[in-house]
C-alpha cells in the first residue's frame, strides 16, 4: 500500500509542477496583456470580460466533472494576481498636456498610492506635506491637478489656502465626507472642481474593482479625463450627490465603525482569552472578531475624525442606542415570540438580499478557512 500511495502522490507532484508551469505562462501573457491595454488606454478590469469568461469556464468544468466554484475559485484568485501585475506595468497618459499633479498630502499612505498612479501614468507629481507650505505657491502656480488627501479635520482649513490656483486647475479632495469640502472647494476656486472618496485603503494591491465615488462640482467637461483615467486603472466610478453620499456614509461607515469600536471596547472590559475564543471559533465568528480587532490595528484619529465627523452621524448612532436598548428589553423579558416577530420583519426588509448575502458570505467563508488553515 505504501508504494501505491508514493507513486500516486509521485504522480499529484508531477501534475502540481505542471500547473506551476501554466500559471508562470499565464502570468507571462497577462503581462503582454497590461503592456497592450497600457498602449490603447483600456482599462485593466474588464467586467464584461470577466463574466463571460468565468461562465465558459464553469461550463468547461461541468463537461470534464470538475466543481464548477473550483475552476472559478482558482481563477479569480489568478486574476487578482494577474490585476497586480498588470498595475506594475503602467497606464496610457490620458491627458499628457496637463500641467504637474500636485498632491496635498501626497506623504501620508492614501496620497502616497495616488501619487505612485499618477506617476505610473506618466504624470509629473509634486507633493506638499505639513512641513511645504513655505513653498506651496510656487509649486500651486503651475499645478494642473490638484488633489487633496488630509486628515478630515484639517480639510476645510487646507482647501481654504488654495485661493490662487490657475484658472483651468482641476481641484478635488479625497475625503470620506462630501457636502462641505465641496462646497468649499466651490468657494475657494472658480475653475473645475469635483470631490473624490476611494473607498478602499491603501493597502489595496491593485485598483482593480475598487469603487471611487465622484461628486461633481464645476466643469465636468474638464475633468472627465480624469475619471476615465481612474477606469483605466481598474477603478468602479459611481456618481453620486455630495449629500446623499454623506447619507450612506452614515451608515456605511459612521455607525459601523462605532459598533466595532463599542464591541470591542466592551470585549477589553471583559477581558477574555482571545486565543481560547479563536481556538474555539467557527471562520464567521473568527471573521467578525478580525474585522474587530482590525479597527484597533490602525490610527484611531481616522476613525475618529470619521465617527464625528457629522452631527448626523451622531444622531444616526443614537438611533441604534435605542433600536439596541428596544431589543435587550426582548431578551430580558424572553419573549421569544416577539424575538421572532421583529427577525421575520428585518428579513422581509431584507427581501432577496438576504439569499444573495447568504452565498455571498458562504464563499467568503470558505476563503476564510482555508486562510485560517494556513496560517
Amino acid at each position: 500500500m505504501a508504494v501505491e500511495l508514493n507513486e500516486l502522490r509521485d504522480q499529484i507532484d508531477d501534475v502540481d509542477k505542471q500547473m506551476l508551469a501554466l500559471l508562470a505562462r499565464r502570468l507571462e501573457l497577462v503581462e503582454k496583456v497590461g503592456e497592450v491595454k497600457s498602449q490603447h488606454g483600456l482599462p485593466i478590469y474588464a467586467p464584461d470580460r470577466e463574466a463571460a469568461m468565468l461562465a465558459s469556464r464553469r461550463e468547461e468544468a461541468v463537461k470534464q466533472g470538475v466543481p464548477p466554484q473550483l475552476i472559478e475559485d482558482i481563477l479569480r484568485r489568478t486574476m487578482r494576481e494577474s490585476y497586480a501585475s498588470e498595475k506594475d506595468s503602467g497606464f496610457k497618459c490620458l491627458n499628457p498636456q496637463l500641467r504637474s499633479v500636485v498632491i496635498i498630502g501626497g506623504k501620508g499612505q492614501l496620497g502616497g498610492l495616488f501619487a505612485r498612479m499618477f506617476q505610473l501614468s506618466g504624470y509629473q507629481v509634486e507633493v506638499i506635506g505639513s512641513q511645504d507650505w513655505d513653498k506651496a505657491d510656487e509649486v500651486l502656480s503651475h499645478a494642473g491637478l490638484v488633489v487633496v488627501t488630509v486628515p478630515i479635520h484639517k480639510t476645510i482649513g487646507v482647501i481654504e489656502k488654495l485661493n490662487r490656483l490657475p484658472q483651468d486647475c482641476i481641484l478635488c479632495d479625497l475625503t470620506s465626507v462630501k457636502s462641505k469640502p465641496l462646497k468649499a472647494m466651490l468657494a475657494v476656486h472658480s475653475g473645475p472642481v469635483v470631490g473624490l472618496h476611494p473607498m478602499f485603503g491603501p493597502d489595496v494591491p491593485s485598483l482593480a474593482k475598487q469603487v471611487i465615488v465622484h461628486c461633481d462640482g464645476r466643469g465636468k467637461e474638464q475633468y472627465e479625463w480624469l475619471l476615465k483615467q481612474f477606469s483605466i486603472w481598474g477603478a468602479s466610478l459611481c456618481n453620486i450627490e455630495a449629500e446623499e453620499h454623506d447619507h450612506g456614509m452614515t451608515l456605511i461607515q459612521a455607525l459601523r465603525h462605532f459598533t466595532s469600536f463599542a464591541y470591542g471596547y466592551h470585549l477589553s472590559k471583559v477581558k477574555p482569552n482571545i486565543a481560547q475564543l479563536l481556538q474555539l471559533s467557527s471562520p464567521i465568528y473568527r471573521l467578525e472578531l478580525a474585522m474587530v480587532g482590525r479597527l484597533f490595528g490602525q490610527d484611531p484619529n481616522l476613525y475618529g475624525d470619521i465617527i464625528l465627523s457629522s452631527d448626523e452621524n451622531i444622531e444616526m448612532i443614537q438611533r441604534f442606542q435605542n433600536s439596541f436598548a428596544e431589543a435587550v428589553k426582548l431578551i430580558e423579558s424572553r419573549d421569544k415570540a416577539g424575538f421572532v416577530e421583529n427577525f421575520e420583519q428585518v428579513s422581509e426588509w431584507f427581501g432577496d438580499y438576504s439569499q444573495q448575502f447568504m452565498l455571498e458570505s458562504q464563499n467568503l467563508l470558505k476563503q476564510a478557512n482555508d486562510a485560517i488553515h494556513r496560517g
